[in-house]
């Protein structure tokens, strides 16, 4: 198993785009939930709410799970303009991780080695 597999990605998917983004992805992955806590490093897959904001569900695991955060992505539509993918920058400069790439909707296949190699530098 490689380093990329190793290392934990932490999602939340409102419409669907970054469950299916995820499912892309041959690399460890677990979706919030209420109960998730964690204790191993991980990054983040986010989206954004209303004007480029945080959901709640990605808040509330933070706060308690922020301390083995090592970098976040977000996923989002261009169409929001300077609010594509907020969440992801808010969380980036709130715990001081690294922005490790930004996809429109469930990615491509460019987002997807974009993203391993992301990951793998982190480790």
């Amino acid at each position: 198993m490689n380093e990329v597999v190793k290392l934990l990605i932490i999602y939340d998917s409102l419409t669907g785009n970054i469950q299916r983004f995820i499912n892309k992805l041959d690399m460890r992955s677990t979706k919030i939930t209420t109960e998730l806590s964690i204790n191993e490093p991980f990054v983040l897959i986010t989206y954004s709410t209303g004007y480029g904001e945080v959901p709640k569900s990605i808040e509330k695991f933070l706060e308690s799970n922020h301390q083995y955060l090592k970098g976040v992505m977000g996923s989002g539509n261009r169409n929001w303009g300077k609010f594509y993918c907020g969440a992801a920058e808010i969380i980036s400069k709130r715990y001081d991780v690294p922005l490790l790439h930004k996809f429109e909707l469930s990615g491509n296949a460019y987002d997807i080695e974009k993203i391993k190699m992301e990951v793998l530098n982190i480790v």
